[in-house]
């Protein structure tokens, strides 16, 4: 079993930033990648980003691009997702997953969530 804990979200006005963080434990957590995805009241889930854990390479939702920035710590089990320039179309609860495959949207863990609030 996996677990995954979320941190850092909150209210900010827009054009301001946020830093999210995921912690990842358990006995046998191995990953060939992370994501964040995010879900507005009344919308569907959608992936914002994501990252393989070895190598680093990332990829985003065209929404985000130039605002988000996906990263990891390897040492940390802990994924991060820098957020500037936010939106208030960027307002969600914002999950951490543990991806099937870098190339998937599919996922089998999943964190509580954080709420990400923009005000404008």
């Amino acid at each position: 079993q996996v677990q995954l804990v979320e941190s850092g979200g909150g209210l900010v006005q827009a054009g301001g930033s946020l830093r999210l963080s995921c912690a990842a434990s358990g006995r046998t957590f191995r990953s060939s990648a992370m994501g964040w995805f995010r879900q507005a009241l009344g919308k569907e889930r959608e992936c914002v980003a994501a990252i393989r854990w070895w190598g680093g390479r990332t990829r985003y939702a065209d929404s985000v691009k130039g605002r988000f920035t996906i990263s990891r710590a390897i040492a940390k089990n802990t994924v991060y997702m820098q957020m500037k320039d936010l939106k208030p179309e960027d307002t969600a609860v914002y999950y951490c997953v543990v991806l099937r495959s870098y190339v998937s949207y599919e996922y089998d863990y999943w964190g509580q969530g954080t709420q990400v609030t923009v005000s404008s």
